[in-house]
């Protein structure tokens, strides 16, 4: 299985790298896994409404050219579905199951996903109604498929 995770902005922070970095390597035995970072817009805190519709769709346009034909696209939405771990396991195995070889995980930056992206969107998925910043929200998702795969394959993973 080939896994993108297509996000918005560039990980400054060691620390969050260094998590990257061990998941994308315990990753490495079960999928093909590619981090694809697009270029995020500055925002200003007070925008207007239609600044911001601006700034998610010059976002957008960079992520839709990552998009693959015929890939399972996963929006992460704080109006998903939420999901438990073995839920989220059972839809990547399914996935698989019905012969689709590439999933993409789609994180948007800092005002969120564009309506065009999201209408992309195989599955629309939230971890929380919570708002997490986009930097570790790439971990927490990593730190997910890595736990799925352990369900998969029926190995121990932390309950």
């Amino acid at each position: 299985m080939n896994i993108d995770i297509i996000c918005v902005g560039k990980i400054k922070e060691k620390y969050l790298l260094d998590a990257i970095s061990e998941y994308k390597k315990r990753l490495s035995r079960y999928c093909n896994l590619n981090i694809l970072e697009v270029a995020d817009e500055k925002t200003d805190e007070n925008a207007s409404e239609a600044l911001n519709d601006k700034i998610k769709m010059i976002e957008a346009e960079r992520i839709l050219k990552y998009i693959k034909k015929g890939a399972h696209v996963i929006t992460l939405e704080i109006n998903g579905k939420m999901m438990s771990s073995t839920e989220l396991a059972d839809k990547i195995q399914d996935i698989g199951t019905y012969g689709v070889n590439d999933i993409q995980f789609v994180i948007g930056g800092s005002l969120g996903l564009h309506n065009i992206v999201i209408s992309e969107a195989n599955t629309h998925l939230s971890f929380s109604k919570m708002t997490f910043p986009h930097q570790l929200m790439r971990v927490i998702l990593l730190e997910q498929i890595y736990r799925s795969y352990r369900i998969i394959n029926n190995e121990p993973y932390h309950k």
